[in-house]
């Protein structure tokens, strides 16, 4: 065996381990916080599976407005290991070529990236607006006994807009 590909087996085992003990699905609801002291429930769901290149998250959130609306988002972002120890950039859409490349965030676009650290998987999304102000948005999956513990933070301008914690039972 050539030294690339005990190089290439040694960073694909490495990634394979770090998301291993995240896989699986996991619901739960909880009360949205934001700036103004306001809360909203919502319901949630995360699915964290392993691809041959990396890993998948998909979550889904259930929001129950005051009003009796309902509102589901749903969102789903492959991750790739990049060149540093434990942080995977995304692969979010199809280039001229047909590669995965992540979104443009000077579009409007999101940049997300992942990273794990001990028992903790974040998600990072950084949005720009068309005035150069930036939103970011942070998902904290750490590993509890029976599932993950969620801590979400929306940052914009770097003040803290929105803010969730709760436990998401694997099922």
């Amino acid at each position: 065996m050539g030294f690339l590909a005990i190089v290439l087996g040694c960073t694909s085992s490495a990634w394979a381990a770090d998301i291993a003990p995240f896989v699986g699905d996991y619901v739960g609801s909880a009360e949205v916080v934001d700036a103004d002291g306001t809360s909203t429930p919502r319901d949630m769901s995360v699915s964290i599976s392993e691809t041959d290149e990396g890993f998948t998250v998909g979550w889904k959130t259930t929001t129950y407005k005051l009003d009796g609306r309902v509102k589901e988002q749903a969102f789903s972002v492959e991750f790739r290991p990049s060149d540093r120890a434990h942080i995977y950039s995304a692969a979010m859409k199809r280039n001229v070529f047909g590669h995965e490349v992540p979104l443009d965030p000077m579009k409007g676009e999101p940049f997300v990236w992942g990273r794990i650290e001990g028992e903790t998987l974040t998600v990072y999304s950084l949005f720009i607006d068309e005035d150069g102000d930036y939103e970011l948005q942070q998902y904290d999956r750490t590993l509890a006994e029976g599932g993950l513990n969620l801590s979400f933070s929306r940052f914009r301008d770097g003040q803290k807009s929105r803010s969730v914690e709760t436990f998401l039972k694997k099922q």
